[in-house]
């Protein structure tokens, strides 16, 4: 109950705080998802479970571009820049994925790596992106993964049709 309160205080300050052409589709649990008008696209976003310190603010999100025929894209943001030509790594218990990445952002290598990542998103509880910074030291963003097969499915209806 108390969820559905505050979700009644949260809607009109995400409603409000949105770009022009961004509209909110829903938030669950840890997620929300979003459809922006330009370019076209819905996505289900979270941030990691505690803010580490970095120059750049970290998100996970799986989107849909009905124009590009992308049913659901894995984007990652790290908070700091990546070593480069260092391994990256989506991690789920005793399941991992490599990534490929450029400084900041990071993806699957392949539309079938990005489908075997979302099922093992919707099947988990969380999930850690580990990587290297520039200055060598280990880093790791963990998400909490309660909402995100909901929030996935209505950024998919979302952007269904359009």
């Amino acid at each position: 109950m108390k969820a559905r309160i505050c979700w009644l205080f949260a809607l009109p300050v995400l409603v409000s705080a949105a770009p022009p052409g961004r509209v909110p589709l829903g938030i669950f649990g840890n997620w929300g998802a979003f459809r922006d008008a330009r370019p076209l696209r819905c996505y289900a976003i979270a941030t990691p479970e505690r803010r580490g310190s970095g120059e750049w603010r970290s998100f996970a999100s799986v989107a849909v571009w009905p124009r590009q025929k992308i049913g659901g894209q894995v984007h990652f943001r790290l908070r700091e820049p990546r070593r480069p030509n260092s391994p990256i790594r989506l991690i789920f218990g005793d399941r991992s994925f490599p990534l490929v990445a450029a400084s900041l952002d990071a993806w699957a290598p392949d539309p079938r790596a990005d489908a075997a990542i979302i099922g093992a998103m919707r099947g988990a509880t969380s999930m850690r992106i580990a990587w290297v910074s520039n200055d060598g030291r280990n880093r790791s963003d963990g998400y909490l993964l309660k909402g995100v097969a909901t929030a996935i499915d209505a950024a998919t209806l979302g952007c269904a049709g359009r």
